[in-house]
């Protein structure tokens, strides 16, 4: 097996993945932070994705889709992130669906979204996977296991409370934050021990 590319070997474009899941803030403010780090985005979004934004924020999807670098249409098959001579740091599905996650899971990739992702794991590059589901059955959990040895990073959106969260945007940001340290970019976040200052002995945070 060859070795594994490293993140800061690669160049610097990124692609994103809405599903239909609920959390769509989380992707749109991913293509934000991607814009403010100059970091080339790649946008693909599914059908189920485009009605969550409408549910879920103000804006329309073709003002999600102009935050974004390139958009590529979820039935493009031909799209250059559908193959893996395409060279990029990895992918962010944000928010991640369970259908997504079970499509990537198996290979029988239906859509631009889920063949991008299995072109990630096929690469060796990192894939990131934000599910949006609670509780989780065995099913879901076996899903799980199997793609993280397939070499994905399930990176549930759970809220960091030791940030002492003041708005919705605070979570969205830590855990976009969060995902991008993943891949060794930057992104202001409030961090344990140099943020955050530990609590006096014998006190929980």
């Amino acid at each position: 097996m060859g070795r594994a590319q490293n993140s800061k070997d690669m160049p610097e474009k990124l692609v994103v993945g809405l599903s239909g899941a609920s959390g769509v803030a989380y992707g749109v403010r991913l293509l934000e932070a991607l814009r403010d780090l100059r970091i080339e985005s790649h946008l693909v979004m599914t059908k189920p994705a485009r009605m969550t934004i409408a549910y879920e924020t103000d804006l329309s999807p073709k003002q999600v889709e102009a935050k974004a670098d390139h958009v590529h249409a979820v039935d493009d098959i031909a799209a250059p992130i559908s193959s893996g001579s395409f060279r990029t740091a990895g992918m962010i599905v944000a928010p991640c669906s369970v259908r997504s996650m079970s499509e990537i899971a198996t290979g029988a990739t239906g859509n631009l979204l889920t063949r991008a992702a299995d072109v990630m794991l096929k690469e060796r590059r990192p894939l990131i996977l934000m599910v949006r589901e609670t509780p989780l059955h065995l099913g879901h959990l076996r899903t799980m296991t199997q793609l993280t040895e397939m070499g994905a990073i399930i990176l549930p959106p759970v809220p960091a409370f030791y940030a002492e969260p003041k708005t919705l945007s605070d979570l969205v940001d830590q855990m976009v934050g969060k995902a991008l340290d993943l891949l060794g970019w930057e992104w202001p976040m409030k961090r344990w021990g140099e943020d955050v200052p530990r609590p006096k002995r014998g006190k929980r945070p």
